[in-house]
């Protein structure tokens, strides 16, 4: 056993000695039937600390024949398929954490620093199948193949490392992407390559020197979905484990979305919550605002209105085929856009095609990175309402529509009322500090209709609930006397407890940007 061929199960061991360990296993049953196959070459990207490191030191422990890990996998699921003890430790392993070559060395020497430290350890124990003056690793490896018949698994951690922390530098990336082909592509050496990182693979104009790999990414997971994070089932499981409450969990970390798991949580960011049985920012903590300010901040054409409609809860339209997989090389806002989807700022809805803010712990993110520089505007409008949500629960109309009146002036270099959608945006922006004791919904399906936004108290709450309708160029009478004709009430058959109904217009027409509001009480009794 080495530090890069056959490593010690010891990363997997500590996992499973953690106070909560999630049971992950099932992607094994995945790699294994990827075993010699076209399909043997695997990229996965997700956010940090989203697990990636662990899931290859779990792959480590299980194939590596210089380990004896059988114990280990007692009673977890791939302990019960089929394939489990007919690859269990039995293959040679090569385990790369980029990061660190990257780190011991100069950018433009890190592939011959990998090569020398890799072969050096082959040697020990393949060395009489190749010469001791073999400085390329492919040619050791093609020999061992050649020899003795011998496959190897290749777990690359951080392989985007290079991408990452030389953005500029396009030849050294070059050089590193074809240093990785040459090493792995068409090899009858590899029976599994498995990479992780954070950005999907790099392209140059339409293709990529690593087109042989499989890419699951947070556009799209596919077979590896339940693998990208936690589930809602294993949340509400540890929620009843350590009595959190579920619903303020998924408003803190849920928001990460794909075809068939519709919630997928931030893994790092429960395990701390259930830890300390605190609800708070982990995963952001763990890196400075600073990282997403400067992509906020960008100067592209409209990318500053759809974070404004971000923050409101709206969504946002999103094309993420032109990303050059990379972050520097941006053209036009959506590139930016994906870039933070990548990054695990924004989630993504692959049906739609369309990109929003996920959930609370990100929310305060933003917070952070606007709270410096030029977003002064947007940050008045947000610190505003916090009284404006106190005058609606108050029910002080002519209050809140003053506020919605001051809002809309700030916003007028931001937002245009030029319809429905233009209204609900600024509204949702003008009670932005409503989430911190609410669950916004928008659209939501109510009696005979669509209730315009609902705000749902969390559980910690002891606030009503708000119905809110909203009318253009019609008054809010007409707005009040929908919400009671359509009986969107119904939408709250659950809830009991005090309801208001917030009626608001605004009209065009009207040069002074005046709105008008109407609020009505009503108890549900369940």
């Amino acid at each position: 056993m080495g530090i890069y061929l056959n490593p010690k199960n010891r990363g997997f061991q500590e996992a499973l000695n953690s106070q909560i360990y999630v049971d992950k296993t099932g992607l094994i049953e995945y790699t294994n039937s990827c075993l010699n196959t076209k399909q043997k070459y695997i990229c996965v990207s997700r956010p940090r600390r989203f697990g990636k490191s662990m899931a290859l030191e779990m792959l480590a422990a299980y194939y590596s024949c210089g380990c004896d890990s059988k114990d280990l996998f007692n009673g977890l699921k791939i302990a019960g398929q089929k394939t489990f003890p007919k690859y269990l430790n039995k293959y040679d392993v090569i385990y790369l954490n980029m990061q660190h070559f990257l780190l011991r060395t100069d950018a433009f020497n890190m592939t011959k620093y990998l090569e020398q430290a890799v072969l050096e350890e082959l040697h020990e124990t393949y060395g009489s199948l190749f010469s001791e003056q073999t400085v390329i690793l492919a040619e050791a490896l093609e020999k061992i193949y050649a020899k003795a018949d011998k496959q190897f698994i290749f777990l690359i951690d951080e392989w985007d490392c290079v991408m990452r922390e030389r953005q500029e530098s396009e030849a050294l990336q070059k050089q590193y992407l074809d240093f990785l082909r040459s090493l792995l592509k068409d090899q009858p050496y590899v029976a599994l390559a498995y990479m992780t990182g954070i950005l999907p693979i790099k392209k140059y104009g339409q293709h990529s020197a690593l087109n042989m790999f499989g890419e699951h990414s947070m556009t799209g997971q596919y077979d590896l979905e339940e693998y990208t994070g936690f589930t809602q089932d294993e949340v509400k499981a540890l929620c009843r484990r350590f009595d959190m409450d579920y619903v303020e969990t998924s408003s803190w970390y849920d928001g990460y979305m794909f075809k068939n798991f519709q919630h997928i949580y931030n893994p790092r960011s429960v395990v701390s919550a259930m830890s300390f049985k605190n609800f708070s920012s982990y995963w952001a903590s763990t890196e400075t605002y600073d990282a997403l300010k400067i992509y906020i901040d960008m100067d592209f054409d409209g990318l500053r209105g759809a974070i404004i409609q971000m923050l409101s809860g709206e969504r946002v339209k999103v094309n993420t085929l032109s990303f050059q997989n990379d972050m520097h090389s941006f053209n036009v806002k959506d590139d930016v856009l994906t870039l933070l989807i990548h990054l695990g700022y924004l989630g993504y809805d692959a049906q739609t095609e369309e990109t929003f803010i996920p959930n609370k712990e990100i929310i305060r993110e933003f917070e952070n990175a606007m709270s410096v520089g030029g977003w002064s505007d947007v940050m008045q409008i947000l610190k505003a309402s916090e009284k404006l949500l106190s005058d609606t629960l108050s029910g002080n109309e002519n209050e809140v529509a003053e506020a919605l009146d001051k809002a809309h002036t700030e916003a007028a270099s931001i937002l245009t009322y030029n319809d429905e959608n233009s209204l609900s945006c600024a509204i949702g922006l003008a009670y932005y500090s409503a989430r911190k004791d609410y669950r916004l919904i928008r659209e939501f399906p109510a009696g005979k209709g669509f209730a315009d936004i609902i705000f749902l108290p969390l559980p910690h709450s002891s606030k009503p609930a708000l119905i809110v309708e909203l009318k253009y160029d019609e008054s809010a009478d007409t707005a009040i006397q929908q919400i009671k004709g359509r009986q969107y009430t119904q939408a709250l058959e659950n809830y009991s407890g005090e309801i208001l109904l917030v009626a608001i217009s605004y009209s065009k027409a009207d040069k002074n940007k005046r709105h008008s509001c109407i609020i009505e009480k009503i108890k549900l009794d369940r």
